[in-house]
Parts: C-alpha cells; sequence; structure tokens
C-alpha cells in the first residue's frame, strides 16, 4: 500500500534547525530560528507569562477538562479585542467569530480548508507574496487551492515593490484570495506604509479581491499593538469581509503550547451563525478541541489589566532588543566598509532581516564561519547579541567581498 508513497521534501528551516543543533563549534551562531533569543542566546519566558502561570499552579478551579470547539472564552474574546481594537465597530455589531486554533500555523489550515469549500467564485486562487513563509504554499495547496504569487519584495532595493504589487493585484482575476502579512513580513521584514496599505485596500477593492491576513507578531513587531493592527483594522474600517489567522507564539513566547485564533469578520451579523458552525464543523473534525493550557496562560494575561499591561512591557522590551541588534549589525557592516548599502537591515522591522546574502555566500557563512541562515539570505535578528555581533559582522564582511 505504502510502496508507491514518495519522500517529501526536507522543510529547508527544520533542516536548518536540525543543522545548527548538531554544530558543536563555539562559535556557532543561530540566525534561522524563528524564535526570540535574549542577549545570552537563551529562549525568555515573559515574566507576565510566570506570572499567569503561577497564578494557574495555584488556581483550585484548574483542571485539564476539554475546552468547546469555540475555544477558551478568554482567549477568544480577548484576542478579538486585540486585533480589532477596544472601541471596534464590528465587534460591537457582533460580525465577528473567533474560533482557537493550533497556533497560527492551525488557523491557516483552518481557514484554507474553509475557503477551499466556500470561496466565490468557486476557481479563485491563494495569492501569496514573493517571498512569504514558507508554509503559506503548502498550507493552500494541501487544502486544494492553485496558489500564485505577487510582487512583493523588489530585490535591487530590498524594500517594498509597491507598484509591481498593486499591479499585479489589479492584473488578478475578480475575487481572487490575497494572503497578507499584518505587520513584521517574514522573511523580509518589509512592511508597508500607512499610505501603501491604502493603495493596496483600493487595488483589492476595485478588484473584490479576498483578505486573508495572517498575523504572527502583533504587539512584537513594533512594540506597538495598535500600530501593528493598523492594516487589519484598515480593512475592517473599509468594509471588507475577511479572515485572520494570529498566533501567541512569538508575542507571548508560548511557541510550544501552540495557542492562536482565526478571526471571520462578515458583513453582517445574521451571517455569522453560518460561518461559525462551519469553523466549528472544520475544527471539530481536525482537532476536536484546541489545546488548554497555552490558552489559559493567555487567557489569564489579555483579561487582567495588570498583567496585560506588564505583557506590552515585555513585548516592548523584545522588540527594542531586536532593532537595537538590527541598528549594530548595519553600523558595524559600514565601519567595516562592507560593500554594498545595509541601511535596509535597519529600516526592514520585526524578528526578520532580508540581507540580501546569494546562496553562495550563505553557504560560505555556514562552512567557514558556523553561522546559520537560511538560503535566501534571511537572518533571524534575535539570534544576535552583543557577544557575537562583531563575529557575524566580520564574517558577513569577508563573504561580501570574497564570495559572489
Amino acid at each position: 500500500y505504502f510502496a508507491n508513497i514518495p519522500e517529501a521534501p526536507a522543510d529547508s528551516i527544520l533542516k536548518l534547525s536540525v543543522q545548527s543543533k548538531a554544530d558543536p563549534s563555539s562559535n556557532k551562531v543561530d540566525l534561522g530560528v524563528g524564535a526570540y533569543r535574549d542577549n545570552n542566546g537563551k529562549p525568555w519566558i515573559l515574566p507576565v507569562v510566570s506570572k499567569a502561570s503561577s497564578r494557574l499552579a495555584t488556581d483550585p478551579g484548574f483542571n485539564h477538562e476539554y475546552l468547546s470547539v469555540g475555544g477558551l472564552p478568554a482567549l477568544t474574546g480577548g484576542a478579538q479585542t486585540l486585533i480589532f481594537g477596544q472601541n471596534s465597530r464590528a465587534i460591537d455589531d457582533k460580525r465577528v467569530y473567533t474560533i482557537q486554533t493550533i497556533s497560527g500555523t492551525g488557523a491557516n489550515m483552518v481557514g484554507a480548508v474553509f475557503l477551499k469549500q466556500f470561496k466565490r467564485p468557486e476557481n479563485a486562487a491563494v495569492y501569496i507574496s514573493k517571498p512569504t513563509w514558507g508554509n503559506h504554499r503548502s498550507i493552500f495547496q494541501t487544502a486544494g487551492h492553485e496558489v500564485r504569487e505577487y510582487r512583493y519584495c523588489n530585490y535591487e532595493t530590498l524594500g517594498l515593490d509597491i507598484d509591481g504589487m498593486v499591479a499585479d493585484l489589479r492584473a488578478a482575476p475578480e475575487g481572487q484570495i490575497i494572503v497578507l502579512h499584518a505587520c513584521a513580513h517574514n522573511p523580509t521584514g518589509i512592511d508597508p506604509t500607512a499610505e501603501q496599505w491604502q493603495q493596496i485596500a483600493d487595488a483589492m477593492e476595485e478588484r473584490g479581491h479576498f483578505p486573508f491576513f495572517d498575523c504572527a507578531y502583533q504587539g512584537f513587531a513594533t512594540g506597538d499593538v495598535d500600530r501593528d493592527a493598523y492594516a487589519i483594522r484598515l480593512f475592517v474600517a473599509r468594509g471588507f469581509e475577511l479572515l485572520v489567522a494570529e498566533s501567541f507564539a512569538k508575542n507571548m513566547g508560548l511557541y510550544g503550547e501552540r495557542t492562536g485564533c482565526l478571526h471571520a469578520v462578515t458583513r453582517s451579523a445574521d451571517l455569522i451563525p453560518a460561518v461559525s458552525s462551519q469553523l466549528n464543523r472544520l475544527s471539530r473534525a481536525t482537532i476536536s478541541t484546541a489545546a488548554a493550557y497555552g490558552a489559559k496562560v493567555a487567557g489569564t494575561v489579555l483579561q487582567d489589566p495588570e498583567l496585560y499591561k506588564e505583557w506590552l512591557d515585555n513585548m516592548a522590551e523584545m522588540s527594542s532588543r531586536i532593532k537595537t541588534m538590527r541598528d549594530a549589525l548595519r553600523d558595524k557592516l559600514v565601519e567595516l566598509g562592507t560593500p554594498g548599502t545595509w541601511d535596509h537591515v535597519s529600516n526592514q522591522i520585526g524578528m526578520f532581516s532580508f540581507t540580501g546574502l546569494s546562496k553562495p555566500q550563505v553557504a560560505a557563512l555556514k562552512e567557514k564561519y558556523h553561522m546559520y541562515l537560511t538560503e535566501d539570505g534571511r537572518i533571524s535578528v534575535a539570534g544576535l547579541n552583543t557577544g557575537n555581533i562583531d563575529y557575524a559582522a566580520k564574517a558577513i564582511d569577508d563573504v561580501v567581498r570574497n564570495v559572489k
């Protein structure tokens, strides 16, 4: 029965992580992992998460019972407000349904399967940015969609190709599904400005496209949850129906707890019963109910004003350290006289930076300097710290000068 099944290609990021973990070099610099690291290169449990966990541990009502199919209300309700805002008209009008998912990946998959069953037109394709998170294509293809690309990165300036992006959105057939990164674009770190988001919304409205936002870094990107939700709230205010996949892996450090949500915004409240019932059915068929522990931690933080404020401070601390490392890398490359311009490292945002390094240069960094980054030149800035920044900058300088 299994004899004719071909071997699937290895996931490049997971493969890179395995290689890095197996490297015993004391000089190793892991810039591939998509997880926050502190200035000692260690995973950081957010202090507010520790407090919420302690509160749960001493709660006499704590248990390990199943959640409802829709998830934990403390999480889903708090997540709604976080994404759409305290004074969201859509929430007040009861036009939003939120279901708990297995982090952002699960939210993307539930949304992808839902759209496959109910999209209009039935032959609508899913458009992803070029480049995008490595799992987007796999998720939507696995759900049965045709996947196409729209231009996003200007590979000469390493900034946003807004003209190319808008042109591709306008050239696409009407009613396509457009996957958009809400903030801290992965892998480039290139985000549209507020004005550019307006242009994107204009083009999508003209063509009747359906937005599917992926939001994995709210509050983590700029340290400001409202600023990071600007694009989503803009599209909602302009009357779009849409989906939003939300993850609490990065901004709460709940990576392994797999805590996330999928939000659906409809044009009227009377559509919510049908939409919610179908999303619940799909979730029930795949995971039955979502994971409870991470949801209880996140829900505790979102619902307690004191803990929520501390969480905002924790996110600002992470965002600030990453920004400091961006500036430090740029400054050291400029100081070394490394060929090329490096302002893009500082101008990009979030966990990742699209450096512009070539595949041979990336390979040389791994072989000669034990530095691990993805083949497209993306680095996780969170992997840099005051102890390795000089080494990393000198290594990059060497390969830029000597490897083409």
